[in-house]
C-alpha cells in the first residue's frame, strides 16, 4: 500500500504516506462547497507534476554534478466544468542561471519527461516554462 487517505468530515481528509509515516490535509476548495483552508485534491495533483519535474532534474542534476537546491516550480491550476476537472497547469521554473545552455537542455527535457507529466491526461493542457535566473 503507498497510501491511505481518511475522510475526516466537513470535507477534509488526512492523507498519509503508508512507509513513512507522513501526512497532509486536503479541504474542498471554496468554489466547490469548501472551507479552502487546505490543498484541495486537484491542488495535489497540479502540485505532483512541479514536484515531479524538480526531482526528475535533481536526479538528472545530481549524476551531472549541477547543484540546484533553492530551485523553485510555481503552479497555477485551472478548472474546467462539465464535467469539473483540471482544464490547465501551468509550470513556472525558476532555476540557477549558472547552468550551460547544454545542460539547461538535458534538464529541461528530463523535466518534460517526468512520470506525472506522462500520467496526466492529454486534454490537461501543460504550459511549462523554464527560467535560468536564480
Amino acid at each position: 500500500m503507498t497510501s491511505k487517505v481518511t475522510y475526516n468530515g466537513e470535507l477534509r481528509t488526512t492523507c498519509e504516506h503508508v512507509r513513512s509515516g507522513n501526512t497532509f490535509i486536503t479541504d474542498a476548495p471554496v468554489d466547490n462547497n469548501g472551507l479552502g483552508q487546505a490543498f484541495s485534491p486537484t491542488d495535489t495533483v497540479a502540485t505532483g507534476l512541479g514536484s515531479c519535474m524538480v526531482t526528475m532534474m535533481g536526479i538528472k542534476a545530481k549524476g551531472l554534478g549541477i547543484k540546484l537546491d533553492g530551485s523553485t516550480v510555481e503552479i497555477k491550476k485551472h478548472m474546467a466544468a462539465g464535467p469539473r476537472r483540471i482544464s490547465k497547469i501551468e509550470a513556472k521554473l525558476i532555476l540557477p542561471s549558472d547552468v550551460s545552455e547544454k545542460d539547461r537542455k538535458i534538464l529541461e527535457h528530463t523535466a518534460m519527461t517526468c512520470p506525472v507529466h506522462y500520467s496526466l491526461h492529454p486534454d490537461i493542457e501543460k504550459v511549462i516554462t523554464f527560467h535560468w535566473e536564480l
